[in-house]
């Protein structure tokens, strides 16, 4: 298979490139930074220059492929918000997804007949703030700023399937991946001994392994049943209290300094209610589909991470 893949170069998306060709597919990577790009993965990919809020030349080059996989978008936690950044949240998501929807729809079918697929990046945040409930696919959106945002998201990939292409959604939860994301920001107040839960503690963390991340991504694009949203998380969320414990002794330190709620909000502004507020969801429509995860639980998932 011939896979289209945006944001190829980001802390999943490497990995997914890896993986894609480790399997036997033709890899096109769409980037601003072709040379970072061609030193990231040498002459294993075919390396497409372009932007995708912007419509350009890269967009013919999805004629040729069988399957687009659509990562690209501003990272939540770049900086802290305010309205320009918000905006820039918005727009490095929606356009360059209606702009991979339009490139889609020149040629819906692959060379065989059968339709293109679409499996655009979504993420967790598309349920709002909860307590203790359970949330899986069907549940509701909520309504903050990133839940608002994840709903757009969605419905501009489900374009595509006005022109006949499969489009699956995953939802990612937090990756934990000592490369990049939350848990690289974590370690190093854990070593120092200075780590411990955030506020009360008492908020799901829904997490997921980078290795089962990629898998999921790989699932959507390979099973025909994968249509509409995937949750991107491990089946057995767990509290913030629990995952400091749990990473304190994959460490080998403690994990008895909790970060007041204030504090957070004063380094990271608005934000900081991502990190203070959470979700327990889980991957019912990835376990209904036969996916077996290799890190079902925190301390195995982090154990494995930390060890390496």
């Amino acid at each position: 298979m011939r896979v289209f893949v945006t944001g190829g170069t980001g802390l999943i998306g490497t990995r997914l490139v890896r993986r894609l060709l480790d399997g036997g597919n033709e890899v096109m990577v769409l980037t601003r930074r072709p040379p970072a790009a061609r030193d990231r993965f040498g002459q294993d990919v075919e390396v497409v220059e372009g932007d995708p809020t912007i419509r350009g030349l890269w967009m013919d080059a999805v004629d040729r492929c069988d399957a687009v996989i659509n990562l690209a978008g501003e990272n939540v936690f770049a900086r802290r918000w305010n309205t320009k950044f918000k905006e820039l949240l918005r727009d490095s998501r929606l356009r360059g997804t209606e702009n991979v929807v339009r490139a889609l729809g020149k040629n819906p079918r692959r060379a065989s007949g059968e339709p293109k697929v679409l499996v655009n990046a979504s993420a967790i945040g598309y349920y709002g703030p909860h307590g203790d409930e359970e949330l899986s696919e069907d549940s509701a959106p909520g309504s903050d700023f990133l839940a608002v945002l994840c709903v757009d998201w969605e419905k501009a990939a489900l374009e595509a399937k006005k022109d006949g292409v499969r489009v699956a959604l995953v939802r990612v939860g937090i990756v934990l991946d000592k490369q990049g994301g939350a848990l690289a920001k974590m370690l190093t107040p854990f070593k120092l001994f200075v780590g411990g839960k955030v506020g009360s503690g008492r908020q799901w963390m829904s997490w997921i392994h980078h290795d089962d991340i990629v898998g999921l991504f790989l699932l959507a694009l390979d099973n025909d049943r994968a249509n509409g949203p995937l949750n991107g998380t491990a089946p057995n969320p767990v509290t913030n209290k629990v995952f400091s414990k749990a990473l304190g002794r994959a460490l080998h330190r403690p994990a008895i300094l909790p970060t007041p709620r204030l504090a957070l909000r004063v380094v990271l502004g608005e934000v900081a209610n991502v990190v203070a507020t959470g979700q327990r969801v889980l991957p019912r429509v990835p376990l209904t589909l036969g996916y077996p995860f290799k890190f079902p639980t925190i301390d195995a998932a982090l154990s494995a991470i930390v060890a390496k």
